[in-house]
């Protein structure tokens, strides 16, 4: 029996090349079990803060309540850690140490079986998932925003989606005649056949008619999707914006639970929903969201913007699960994407593969957890 013999938490910090090299954080988790296996996962903890309270969870509650039990018992697990947290949780911290613990309990009973997460989660459906560059956009130099989209195009993504802006007062919505300047720039540099979203900054704080006209204007850029032009609980407002365009709106990366997301889906305003392991509650959650969205004929786009860890378990969700829509990566080398595993994952010709090995089929590099460890 693989009984877990050892849980830790290892807050981390870093830059971000993607977003101007600004300093963010993850907090990953280790489990190791008697027989020897590790298994790794993450939660998106973004602010020190909530690193340091994410470890401390784990350390002196979720940890305890692990060890002894059968680290191959995945499902079983998240349940009992959920049942735990019936008085301090669902959603902030209590989800998020359970989004790095449940990620790495699917990576050590894949690893126990010998074999991928996907095949765990009833079954590989695809190799290969379509890529999308996920990027914060430069609104503030257009030139050399079109020089960007213009290389991935060439270098052959599927899709692209940007959004926000490298500076708040500038992001993506705060401005109505630089964000049609930004979009065009953007269509014109990746040409009339690639996918393109746009993600309005949360500072904007639009109203329902605002977001519904700009969408209208938007037609002209034929966008895949339209994200987050209104807060994820204006139900009301996303159906008016419905009524009036035909583009696919999306919406979720700030829900934590099933629960959130059952109300999301399944309220006639929504056509995709973004959604990752390293903040709904790890893999159990991330499955039981997707399928549950495909009831309801909703698609979904892994919002997955950090550690190699996240990107891994998001792939594997992806590749069991049959109403993805694409799958976001960021398109510079990072230190959680290219220095915290000796395998990153990288799209090529408008793809990425779905690691095949047993568990999340990554390799973590300690040496980077070193590195990058964050104790305040």
């Amino acid at each position: 029996m693989n009984k877990i013999v050892r849980v830790e938490a290892f807050p981390l910090q870093y830059p971000e090349p993607n977003n101007d090299n600004k300093i963010r954080y993850v907090t990953l988790a280790r489990i190791e079990t008697s027989d020897g296996i590790v298994g790794w996962g993450e939660c998106i903890s973004q602010w020190p803060e909530a690193s340091l309270a994410v470890k401390t969870i784990i350390d002196a509650g979720f940890a305890k309540l692990l060890i002894g039990e059968d680290g191959t018992q995945a499902g079983r697990l998240w349940q009992k850690m959920r049942n735990h947290a019936y008085w301090h949780g669902f959603g902030g911290i209590v989800s998020f140490a359970i989004s790095a613990l449940d990620t790495a309990l699917w990576d050590i009973a894949g690893k126990a079986a010998g074999l991928p997460v996907s095949a765990m989660l009833g079954g590989k459906l695809m190799d290969r998932v379509p890529s999308c560059a996920s990027v914060i956009l430069n609104t503030l130099d257009l030139g050399a925003l079109k020089e960007e989209f213009t290389s991935y195009r060439e270098r052959g993504f599927s899709a692209v989606k940007g959004g926000w802006g490298q500076v708040p007062e500038a992001g993506f919505g705060t401005n109505r005649v630089r964000d049609m300047k930004v979009a065009r720039t953007v269509r014109e540099a990746i040409g009339p056949d690639m996918g393109m979203a746009l993600d309005v900054s949360a500072l904007a704080k639009w109203s329902a008619s605002h977001a519904a006209s700009m969408a209208e204007e938007l037609l002209e850029v034929d966008l895949t999707w339209f994200e987050d032009a209104l807060h994820h609980d204006d139900h009301e407002g996303y159906r008016q914006m419905k009524s009036r365009v035909p583009t696919a709106l999306a919406t979720g990366e700030r829900c934590w639970t099933l629960h959130d997301y059952q109300r999301l889906v399944r309220s006639n305003a929504i056509d995709i929903i973004l959604v990752d392991p390293g903040r709904v509650e790890g893999i159990s959650g991330m499955k039981a969201i997707v399928d549950d969205a495909l009831t309801q004929r909703v698609r979904f786009v892994p919002h997955s913007w950090s550690s190699a860890i996240n990107t891994a378990a998001s792939l594997h969700v992806y590749a069991a699960s049959t109403n993805g829509q694409v799958f976001e990566i960021k398109p510079a080398p990072s230190p959680m994407q290219n220095e915290l595993v000796e395998n990153p994952i990288e799209q090529k010709d408008g793809w990425i593969a779905v690691p095949d090995t047993p568990g999340l089929g990554i390799t973590i590099n300690e040496k980077a957890i070193k590195k990058y460890l964050y104790q305040g």
